[in-house]
């Protein structure tokens, strides 16, 4: 939530965020299937079996801390290169997993947009609910429908939402792996979000041709910005958007 704030404040068109379920029904926005990696997980709770999402309950994860990680760990190198101070590190400290509603009530509240890419783990026949129980918390929290976009690698969810709220804006997500093809399908969906590992520009231009729109992830260089740009693509996700903000304004 405090990372998606500075998002907001440094100029970011939307947010992008993941949402998963808990053992006990609740949906939190959290992007791995396992606890391990962001959380301290293994620490708070040393003797589990699993630390896959779906075996804790919503007070189980909300003692986590989702912060340190990025403090202990520094993922991009930017507290080595002394672009991160200790008041802005101690500012993360202790961030807890956020609900789907705290996301979305910030959007609201922001005046922002968000992107929720609906995790596919297959685990078990509760998944098949994500979508509706999506849906639910969506309407609860009474944010304008045009502020919120629907995605997913799991492409069957996405007609499953266009069939409940048509009015939704969904995207589909392709190249979940680094190494395997991009698949469009059918070309069904108006919009795909794709690998930018992957993608080649006669693929960008076959989907432009098309009348699609293309969205890339994870653009984190200026210069492959600046050649996508190029090639016609329609945005990017990217985990530094005060690398391109100016950059978006200017053109």
């Amino acid at each position: 939530m405090k990372a998606a704030r500075i998002a907001h404040e440094t100029g970011a068109d939307l947010w992008e965020t993941d949402v998963a379920m808990t053992r006990d029904g609740h949906l939190i926005l959290f992007h791995d299937d396992t606890l391990l990696r962001c959380t301290d997980a293994r620490k708070k709770f040393p003797s589990r079996a699993s630390y896959r999402v779906e075996d804790f309950d919503l007070k189980e994860i909300r003692a986590l801390d989702a912060g340190s990680y990025f403090i202990e760990t520094d993922p991009f190198g930017q507290i080595s290169q002394g672009k991160v101070g200790r008041e802005a590190q101690a500012f993360f400290i202790g961030e807890p997993v956020p609900l789907l509603e705290e996301g979305l009530i910030l959007t609201l509240e922001e005046n922002w947009a968000i992107n929720l890419e609906l995790k596919f783990f297959g685990a078990g026949p509760e998944d098949f609910h994500l979508p509706d129980h999506t849906l639910a918390v969506i309407r609860r929290t009474q944010i304008p429908l045009s502020r919120v976009i629907i995605s997913s690698f799991h492409h069957p969810w996405l007609l499953r939402i266009m069939e409940k709220a048509p009015e939704l804006e969904v995207q589909a997500l392709v190249g979940d792996s680094d190494t395997e093809p991009l698949d469009f399908g059918d070309f069904f969906f108006s919009t795909y979000n794709a690998n930018a590992v992957l993608i080649h520009p006669d693929q960008i231009k076959d989907l432009k041709d098309r009348g699609k729109r293309i969205n890339l992830f994870t653009v984190n260089d200026p210069g492959e910005f600046s050649r996508f740009s190029g090639l016609g693509v329609d945005g990017i996700f990217t985990d530094f958007p005060q690398w391109f903000a100016n950059r978006i304004c200017e053109k």
